[in-house]
């Protein structure tokens, strides 16, 4: 397994997918919309088209390392023909950080070859995994997707339609699974029933899209049609355009959305499940500011993701809010430098303290999270550097308690810095003059009321944890 030495939270991976039913090529659109999911991942990243009035099997895909205008450069994208195409963009939560593990997958079966981009971790895959390998399947790469693909590819032959296998398939998966597939002839997706990972519908024209959020959907210029309900498998033809089986989906009780996509995940401008990421987060905000009250002269957020939360916070309190950081968008990913020093400096590099606004002032700070609390004392005492004659530091989420072995980059308990230790403990870690969390019974409050999985918190799963911990390493 990789070794992690990220401080923040990252999510597993985008994906992306078109069918053009008037036959254009679909390969920029696809470009386009892994453009605006980037921020779901930046290891690598792919793209897969075909046409499908083709021959059967004649799939053109190219993947690599890093980000889309990385791996994709000057005329390869238009190069790639085809009318129906999937996409992806990865960070690694379970699985090595490798070429061979980039997405999508392309896989040649009895049937024909199929296309398969994948967001989420399946808590059974060692087992699953086990079994195919008993009964023949050599494995390529570890990440999950790959075993996806072979049920799919073993139930096609017993089914009479790929979307019967989809849903078969379904059957045998435990945990979180975004997924969108191409077949010859068809686009496919379906979302696990918990419904932890986003999935929605556009329209551009003649063409249906699947996408991860519905911002890609407006980069493109598609409109948004509806979510691909938990436990729904949907597909599109030529003959019959959208179509839809919805016999596994389950009461909204029963279902599980992971809550970092509201508080962190997603970009602000997408909707998820009928609710504004924006919204919520100003919502986040405005309920630390009634729980968790304080004297200050401005208010200022951790960019990117805590802006919104601290707008809310100044609206609700009416403290001016106020840009405390300077974001220098084109520092590489602090996580991936080699030793410790080195993404410490990368730190200080991404951002820097406004002393102008900050000298003399009394400062509410506000961020997503605090995982290990390694970055957030670095930002304080840039702030106290920068002249802040007090730093209160304001969280839009509760304390990080448990693992998350659904998708999201959340280690192990001994790492986390709540774990084990008062607020009161955490706040002198940091070096802030007070520390509050969001309240967990506020969760519900900002995503509309839908259920949400909040495991990371109390340790109460929507489904039954993996026996075998499936995720990358997480040492520091």
């Amino acid at each position: 397994m990789k070794k992690n030495n990220n401080t923040g939270l990252h999510e597993e991976c985008g994906v992306f997918g078109i069918y053009d039913l008037s036959g254009n090529d679909v390969a920029p659109t696809v470009y386009y919309g892994l453009f605006a999911l980037q921020h779901r991942g930046q290891e690598s990243c792919g793209i897969a088209v075909s046409d499908t009035e083709g021959p059967f099997g004649n799939m053109d895909s190219k993947k690599g390392m890093g980000l889309v205008n990385e791996v994709f450069i000057g005329d390869e994208v238009e190069k790639m023909k085809g009318n129906i195409g999937v996409g992806h963009v990865r960070y690694s939560t379970a699985g090595e950080s490798t070429i061979a593990n980039a997405q999508p997958l392309v896989l040649n079966y009895a049937k024909g070859t199929l296309g398969l981009a994948h967001n989420g971790n399946l808590t059974n895959a060692p087992q699953l995994r086990r079994e195919l390998s008993q009964t023949g399947a050599i494995f390529q790469t570890t990440i999950d997707t790959e075993t996806i693909a072979y049920i799919i590819a073993r139930e096609r032959i017993q089914s009479e339609t790929i979307e019967e296998a989809c849903a078969k398939t379904m059957d045998k998966l435990k945990g979180a699974y975004s997924t969108i597939i191409m077949s010859p002839r068809k686009l496919i997706a379906f979302r696990d029933p918990c419904g932890f990972k986003p999935l929605c519908i556009g329209k551009r024209d003649n063409a249906y899209i699947f996408a991860s959020e519905s911002c890609a959907l407006d980069t493109i210029g598609a409109e948004f049609v509806r979510d691909v309900e938990p436990g729904e498998v949907v597909w599109v033809t030529k003959e019959e355009g959208l179509q839809s089986d919805r016999s596994r989906c389950v009461e909204e009780k029963d279902r599980g959305r992971c809550i970092f996509e509201y508080i962190y995940f997603a970009r602000p401008d997408s909707y998820i499940d009928g609710m504004g990421v924006y919204k919520s987060r100003i919502l986040a905000g405005k309920y630390l500011a009634m729980d968790s009250p304080v004297e200050a002269d401005l208010v200022t957020g951790v960019p990117e993701s805590g802006n919104c939360a601290a707008l809310g916070f100044a609206m609700e309190s009416g403290i001016p809010y106020e840009m405390g950081f300077y974001k220098n968008s084109y520092v590489g990913r602090t996580f991936i430098k080699p030793k410790q020093t080195m993404r410490e400096n990368a730190v200080m590099v991404k951002l820097n303290a406004m002393k102008d606004v900050i000298k003399g002032k009394r400062v509410v700070m506000v961020d997503d999270s605090i995982v290990r609390g390694t970055t957030c004392d670095r930002i304080v005492s840039m702030l106290r550097d920068a002249g802040a004659s007090e730093v209160h530091v304001r969280i839009a989420s509760p304390p990080f308690l448990w693992p998350c072995y659904f998708g999201t980059d959340v280690p192990e308990r001994e790492h986390l810095i709540a774990y084990k230790r008062s607020i009161e403990d955490i706040r002198k870690i940091i070096g802030a003059d007070s520390l509050a969390y969001l309240r967990e019974e506020r969760l519900p409050e900002i995503c509309n009321g839908l259920s949400i999985c909040k495991g990371c918190f109390n340790g109460k799963y929507p489904v039954e944890p993996p026996t075998e911990d499936i995720r990358g390493n997480h040492d520091e």
